[in-house]
């Protein structure tokens, strides 16, 4: 009974000897779905930015469109006008002339086209072509229209917006004289302001709204492509010159303007965020578990010291299995080109390191080679590091160069309230080409052979991420050689204490240049020669080599 009471005793010691044992497991999960839920705000307000941004070049298009159509309105008026001096207000003349542009057809812009005289608008049209004009029906405009006309001698424009049949006319004298003829022309709107859109066009994917003047109501409504007004949710506004007014264009979407993968970026996350916070979870509770095993060997000192030992080795393990968990499982390998990397823990410690690299294929012809460093180590630098991956992974989906995304990833790290930052090389490759376009975030400059001969690539290197979140990378393009070998890697190959990171480089193009071999043998061969002095930094190199 008593043997039996002092196992419960020492099964029940907490590990640490202060406080509940499973205070980690809260931290990791804490800690995992604090990034899940970072990586899913981050993911939603770049989505939603970019969605913005892009209503705002769709509204300005449909500006740039009504732009296009106001030369062709004031020259069909402004002709008929000119025409209608030349021949002294005949009226023959001008129904004959104005019927071109008046009627249901190509090129009949308008319902109605009149001839009136500036001198006596009280006395109606002279002739009408098409129907009846609105402003007839509402004579006590028609003084003021025709006086603004003959003065500007710009395309006055008059919404006639009341009543089941809207119109909107335009009053056109002709320039350098006041007269006495005005020629005055309306377009139908539809009744109820509302036009269908057609599956045919090019905004099917938004909502808009078309305004007279740049006051936006529903008295000054002229055509809309949505149920009803006003418009719901984010609004892009343009206004536009039209005539001698304005015209003011609202819109909103009706779909994603980006598609579908970043729309659902943020459920992606989320579920992969989750699923990794429950694996984390599950993998501290066995580690926890194992220790407080260890401790009911307390009263055996050799048993204990082999089980601390088993035990380093075995965190150790975890630990690198991590850190390869975190890296790609495979390289993706494009026509022409061989892809090839390596990944070498530093020899003390056991917490996980900040070091990687990742290829990823843009499309089937182009390859984004990337090699970055978190400083610090452990689960902090390793979420940072998974964070700037999967960010990488969602700008390049998005189509982004390699300049835009280091710039973004500045939004994802800050060394003022994290107290991290790391250091990134992005490398677009053209395999057809030949062509390397090289993005540097303070990352060192990746080594390039060719002909036996290796030469470091100079870059423009900017800031590291997460010192500034407004800095701005340039991109250096280089052509290769046919058959040429590029190495990117991280700092724990080259540097060592006490000495100059040139003689590091230095050493690093002896060994790559040495002798022929293929890309594995080379990576196995720098990795094991420049790693031989026990360099307690972890690293991490990538390499390409063209077959051709």
């Amino acid at each position: 009974m008593a043997a039996n009471n002092g196992e419960e005793t020492v099964s029940a010691r907490r590990p640490d000897g202060r406080g509940w044992p499973y205070r980690a497991v809260v931290a990791v999960g804490v800690v995992g779905l604090l990034v899940t839920v970072g990586l899913i705000v981050v993911s939603t307000i770049l989505y939603h930015n970019n969605e913005n941004r892009l209503l705002k070049l769709r509204t300005r298009d449909i500006g740039s469109v009504l732009t296009a159509a106001v030369p062709s309105v004031l020259t069909s008026v402004g002709s008929t006008a000119t025409f209608a001096e030349a021949t002294n207000g005949n009226a023959g003349k001008f129904d004959k002339f104005a019927g071109q542009y008046v009627g249901q057809g190509s090129g009949r812009p308008f319902a109605s086209m009149s001839l009136w005289r500036v001198d006596n608008p009280a006395g109606g049209p002279t002739t009408v072509v098409g129907a009846q004009p609105k402003l007839a029906a509402t004579m006590d405009k028609a003084p003021a229209l025709f006086a603004r006309a003959a003065a500007t001698h710009k395309l006055t424009v008059l919404g006639l917006l009341d009543g089941p049949a809207p119109r909107i006319g335009y009053a056109f004298v002709e320039p350098g004289t006041n007269g006495p003829y005005a020629v005055y022309a309306e377009s139908a709107l539809p009744a109820k302001r509302y036009s269908a859109p057609q599956t045919d066009s090019s905004f099917t994917d938004i909502n808009y709204a078309l305004y007279l003047g740049k006051d936006p109501t529903a008295k000054t409504l002229l055509i809309t492509s949505a149920p009803r007004v006003p418009l719901p949710g984010h609004r892009a506004v343009v206004t536009i010159p039209f005539g001698d007014t304005f015209l003011t264009v609202r819109a909103t979407r009706r779909s994603s303007l980006a598609g579908s993968l970043p729309r659902d970026l943020p459920w992606l996350i989320g579920i992969v965020g989750v699923l990794l916070t429950i694996g984390a979870a599950a993998l501290t509770i066995r580690l926890i578990q194992r220790r407080r095993r260890t401790e009911q060997l307390a009263d055996r000192l050799e048993q204990v010291a082999d089980e601390n030992r088993r035990l380093y080795a075995e965190q150790r393990s975890i630990a690198q299995t991590l850190q390869h968990a975190l890296l790609p499982a495979e390289l993706p390998q494009l026509h022409g080109l061989q892809t090839s990397a390596r990944y070498e823990a530093g020899v003390e410690g056991v917490d996980i390191g900040g070091d990687w690299y990742d290829a990823i294929a843009v499309d089937d012809k182009r390859l984004l080679l990337v090699v970055g460093d978190v400083s610090g180590r452990g689960l902090r630098a390793a979420t940072t590091m998974a964070a700037l991956r999967y960010g990488i992974h969602a700008y390049a989906a998005q189509g982004d160069k390699p300049a835009t995304i280091l710039t973004k990833l500045n939004a994802l790290v800050s060394v003022k309230s994290s107290g991290q930052l790391a250091t990134v090389l992005c490398v677009m490759v053209d395999p057809d080409a030949r062509e390397l376009t090289l993005t540097s975030a303070g990352h060192l400059p990746p080594l390039l052979i060719s002909d036996g001969r290796g030469e470091f690539v100079k870059t423009d290197v900017g800031l590291p991420i997460g010192v500034d979140r407004h800095a701005s990378y340039t991109s250096t393009t280089v052509t290769v050689a046919p058959g040429a070998t590029l190495l990117a890697f991280t700092d724990g190959l080259v540097e060592r204490r006490g000495e100059s990171i040139d003689v590091g480089l230095g050493r690093l193009r002896e060994h790559a240049t040495s002798n022929h071999a293929t890309l594995d043998e080379l990576l196995t061969r720098v990795v094991s020669n420049l790693r031989e002095d026990g360099s307690d930094d972890d690293t991490a190199i990538a390499g390409i080599r063209w077959l051709s």
